[in-house]
C-alpha cells in the first residue's frame, strides 16, 4: 500500500520503467514491420520531450532518447498528420514534396502510398508485439521457474456463504467449473472473480465420489494489493494452503512456450469478459484502472517483492522479477487496448483500412477526421473514468468521501 511519498516515488519510478518497455516494444512492432515493408522511418524515440541522446543509424533513422520516460513513438518519413491518415490534399502535396526532392522513385517508400495491407500489416504488428512480448515473458518465466500449483482442496466454508447455501463441504477437491478443467485454487477464483451472479456448475470429488454442486458467487468488497477496495465474486471457500500442498510443475521449453501462449490469452479472456459484463451492467467498472492506479500497483508490487528475507541483492533480484511479470501483464492490456476499433488506435486504423480494401478506395477524409474526434473523445472520456476509478482508491479521497457520507 502506498502512502508515504518515498512510496510514491518508488511507485512511479516502477511504472514508468514498465509502461516504457511496453510501449517502447510497441512500437519496434511497428518499426521491424515498416522495416520489412522497406518504409522510410524518421525517427524512433523512448520517451518524449526534450532529447537526452540521439544517434542517426546507415539508414537515415533518428534514435534518440527523451527526457519523459513515458513510453515512445515511431515516426515515419511525410507523417506529419498527428492521425497518421492525412486527407487526400496533404498526400497530394506531399507526393509533389517528394517527387521535387528525391524523384518519382521515391514515393513508393513512405507509409501512406504503400499498399494497404502493408499500412494494415505495420499497424497491427504494434499489439501484435504486444502478445509476443507477454508469451515471451510467461515462457521464460515458467521455463526457468516453473509453476507452484495448490490443490483446490477446500479447508472450510465460511458459514453464511454463497458456498455454504450450495453444499460445499470441507475436503471436498474442486474438479472442474462449468466444464473447464480446475487444477489450482488460484483457477478457482480467477474463474468465480468475475461471475458475481451468475450459476456455476462445479464437480468435486467427495470421498473419492463425484458430486454435482451448483453456487452462485455474492459481490464482495475486497482490498486488492495497493490496499484499495474492488467489487469481486465470491463464494466463501478456505483453500489448504502452504509449502506441504504445493506441486511445482516443471515444464521443457516447448510446454513452456505452450504454457506462456495459454496464460496470455486467459488473461486477455479474463479482460474481454470483464468489459463484456461492464456493458452489459453485470460490472460496475471500479476494477478498471489508469496511470495513477498502474503507478500504485507497480510501486505495491515491488515493495511487497523487497519486503523478503535476504541479501540486498536477493532484494533487487525479487523486484525485477515482480515488475517483469508485471510488464507481461500490462502488455496483454495495452495490446487488447490498441486494437479497440476505436480511431486514433490501432484498431481504429485498421478498420479504415479494412473499408479501403473492400472499397478499394480510401473513406472519405471528412468521415475519417470526424472518426478520429469521436475516437479522441472516447479516449478522453475513458481516460477520465480510470483516472476518477484511481483517485477514489487513493487513502485521501477516501477519508474526503466519509468526511460526506
Amino acid at each position: 500500500m502506498l502512502g508515504t511519498p518515498a512510496d510514491w516515488v518508488f511507485g512511479i519510478l516502477s511504472f514508468l520503467v514498465v509502461i516504457t518497455v511496453v510501449v517502447s516494444l510497441h512500437e519496434l512492432g511497428h518499426f521491424w514491420a515498416a522495416k520489412a515493408c522497406r518504409i522510410k522511418i524518421d525517427t524512433f524515440s523512448i520517451g518524449f520531450g526534450p532529447t537526452l541522446w540521439s544517434r542517426e543509424d546507415k539508414s537515415g533513422v533518428l534514435w534518440r532518447i527523451a527526457a519523459l520516460p513515458l513510453g515512445g513513438y515511431v515516426k515515419f518519413a511525410g507523417d506529419s498528420n498527428a492521425a497518421s491518415v492525412p486527407d487526400q490534399g496533404d498526400l497530394d502535396e506531399l507526393r509533389e514534396e517528394i517527387i521535387a526532392e528525391e524523384g518519382p522513385a521515391a514515393v513508393k517508400d513512405y507509409f501512406h502510398f504503400k499498399p494497404v495491407w502493408q499500412r494494415a500489416f505495420v499497424t497491427f504488428c504494434g499489439p501484435l508485439m504486444n502478445f509476443v512480448l507477454s508469451i515471451t515473458v510467461f515462457s521464460v518465466l515458467f521455463m526457468i521457474f516453473g509453476d507452484v500449483i495448490t490443490p483446490p482442496r477446500i479447508a472450510s466454508v465460511d458459514k453464511g456463504s454463497a458456498a455454504a447455501a450450495a453444499g460445499f463441504q470441507p475436503n471436498d477437491l474442486i474438479v472442474s467449473a462449468d466444464g473447464h478443467k480446475i487444477e489450482s485454487y488460484q483457477d478457482v477464483m480467477t474463474y468465480v472473480v468475475l461471475r458475481s451472479g451468475d450459476s456455476i456448475s462445479f464437480q468435486v470429488e467427495r470421498a473419492g465420489k463425484p458430486v454435482e454442486i451448483t453456487a452462485t458467487p455474492r459481490r464482495f468488497k475486497q482490498k486488492d494489493p495497493t490496499g484499495a477496495e474492488v467489487t469481486v465474486g465470491h463464494l466463501g471457500l478456505v483453500f489448504n494452503s502452504g509449502p506441504r500442498t504445493q506441486v511445482v510443475r516443471h515444464y521443457n521449453p516447448l510446454q513452456a512456450i505452450k504454457a506462456g501462449y495459454d496464460q496470455t490469452f486467459e488473461v486477455l479472456g479474463v479482460s474481454l469478459q470483464y468489459i463484456g459484463r461492464i456493458f452489459t451492467g453485470r460490472e460496475s467498472g471500479d476494477q478498471l484502472g489508469g496511470p495513477l492506479g498502474i503507478a500504485r500497483a507497480a510501486g505495491a508490487v515491488s515493495q511487497q517483492a523487497a519486503a523478503i528475507e535476504g541479501s540486498f541483492w536477493l532484494k533487487a533480484a525479487n523486484v525485477v522479477l515482480q515488475l517483469v511479470q508485471m510488464v507481461a501483464f500490462l502488455s496483454v492490456g495495452i495490446g487488447f487496448l490498441n486494437l479497440l476499433p476505436i480511431p486514433v488506435l490501432d484498431g481504429g486504423h485498421l478498420l479504415f483500412y479494412g473499408y479501403e480494401a473492400v472499397a478499394r478506395r480510401p473513406l472519405d477524409a471528412k468521415i475519417q477526421a470526424a472518426g478520429f474526434q469521436v475516437g479522441l473523445a472516447l479516449l478522453l472520456g475513458l481516460m477520465l473514468f480510470v483516472t476518477w476509478n484511481d483517485l477514489k482508491k487513493l487513502p485521501l479521497f477516501q477519508h474526503m468521501g466519509g468526511l460526506f457520507s
